[in-house]
């Protein structure tokens, strides 16, 4: 498993999520400046009731609170999809 993953899984799992789903889209940027640096590029689809009530602004700042130590270093970029419970 891609150790960035499972960072990011573990990272996120404190919005308790009813489903999270992350991709790895650094080889689809290979050559990019960012990715020179060492730093992936992901998509997170995160689902959770902490969510619930919140704008998509103030969701996105949730998902970076939960991993915002890891941009620049770990994560180049981050795509986020943050959804309410069904």
């Amino acid at each position: 498993m891609n150790p960035r993953i499972e960072t990011l899984r573990t990272r996120l799992a404190t919005l308790e999520p009813q489903q999270l789903d992350i991709r790895d889209d650094s080889a689809l940027h290979a050559g990019h400046a960012g990715a020179a640096g060492g730093g992936g590029h992901f998509h997170v689809l995160i689902c959770s009731s902490r969510f619930v009530g919140l704008p998509p602004l103030a969701r996105h700042r949730l998902v970076y609170a939960a991993i915002g130590d890891l941009m620049g270093t770990e994560i180049h970029a981050l795509s986020i999809d943050a959804r309410l419970p069904a």
